[in-house]
This record gives C-alpha cells, sequence and structure tokens, in this order.
C-alpha cells in the first residue's frame, strides 16, 4: 500500500522541504574540499557556497514566517562556519569576490547546518498548520509591493532551494568530468 498523498497546503510544504533535506546530503556526499570550493570561472558560484546560500535563505526565511530565531545564529553555526560576512548575510547580493571568500569545505558541517535548519522549517510549518488559513495569509514582508504573505515567501523558498539544489548536481557533474580528463 502506498503512502497516503498530501493534501493540505502545509502537507505539501513539509514534502517539498523534506525532498530537499532527503535530496541535501546525497548531493554532497564524498565531495573534496577541492571539488566544494571549485568554480568553473571567476564569477560563478561553488557548491559550498551555494549549499551555504540556500540553507541560509530557507534559515531566515522561515524564521521570519515562524517569527522564531533563526538557526545560525542560536545553534551556534555562525561562529562554527567563521565565515568573513557579517552573521546576518545571507548570500544575496554577494560579489563574485565574496563567494570566492567561503572557504568553507566540510561536507558534516554543511550537513548539519542544513538539517537542523529543516527541523526548524518543521516547526514552523507546524505552527502555520495550527493557525490555519489565516496563517498563511499572514504579511510577512511589506518591503514588497505588493506586500509577500507567508504562502508567498514559503513558495519563493522552495524555488530557491531546489533550483540551488540543481546547480549543485549540475557543478557536481562538471567537477568531476573536469577531474576525469585531467592529465
Amino acid at each position: 500500500m502506498s503512502e497516503p498523498r498530501p493534501t493540505t497546503a502545509t502537507e505539501i510544504l513539509r514534502d517539498a522541504f523534506g525532498r530537499v533535506a532527503d535530496e541535501f546530503p546525497a548531493a554532497l556526499q564524498g565531495l573534496d574540499a577541492e571539488t566544494l570550493l571549485w568554480r568553473p570561472d571567476p564569477e560563478a558560484n561553488s557548491i559550498g557556497w551555494l549549499t551555504w546560500h540556500l540553507t541560509r535563505v530557507q534559515d531566515d526565511h522561515l524564521a521570519g514566517v515562524g517569527d522564531v530565531e533563526q538557526v545560525w545564529q542560536t545553534q551556534g553555526f555562525a561562529q562554527e562556519f567563521q565565515l568573513p560576512y557579517a552573521v546576518e548575510a545571507i548570500g544575496y547580493g554577494h560579489t563574485s569576490a565574496d563567494v570566492g571568500d567561503f572557504q568553507v569545505a566540510d561536507v558534516d558541517l554543511l550537513c548539519r547546518y542544513h538539517a537542523a535548519v529543516h527541523e526548524m522549517t518543521l516547526r514552523v510549518l507546524d505552527g502555520l498548520e495550527a493557525g490555519g488559513a489565516p496563517a498563511y495569509a499572514r504579511i510577512v514582508d511589506r518591503r514588497w509591493d505588493p506586500p509577500v504573505t507567508a504562502a508567498v515567501r514559503l513558495v519563493s523558498v522552495i524555488g530557491d532551494t531546489t533550483a540551488h539544489l540543481g546547480q549543485i548536481g549540475y557543478l557536481r557533474g562538471m567537477a568531476e568530468r573536469q577531474r576525469a580528463v585531467r592529465p
């Protein structure tokens, strides 16, 4: 017998974020420091930076939706990563030089951070479920026109995380092919 399909907004979002969380470790498994930090050209992102960025965006945006503190600060990941960025940085607006400054090549650390953010994400989604439809309609960001609702923010985060996960897979394939043709 197959599992029941998600039917509520929260179930659908839990499924979408769950798929990213399930694929995340496999996308990084077995990568060495050189591959994590490899950039196909000086303007490109690295796998390491992309994994950090997609997790930081999810952490920042879901904390905002749930009106909770970010895992980045509360669980000590900002200190553990020791990045040369402001503590509130999520990668949005980073220059090529900023991306080049990312030197974290620890797959376990990247995976632990994402797993912690995923757990927070599930708690936020459960809170929204308890609040019903009005919780999804709540305005979470007035800097845009029209203002961003919780529902729109969540769909945006899913879109970004899945896009970046695809970019990570593409970069990994490029790096592995490049390594295979080296003399």
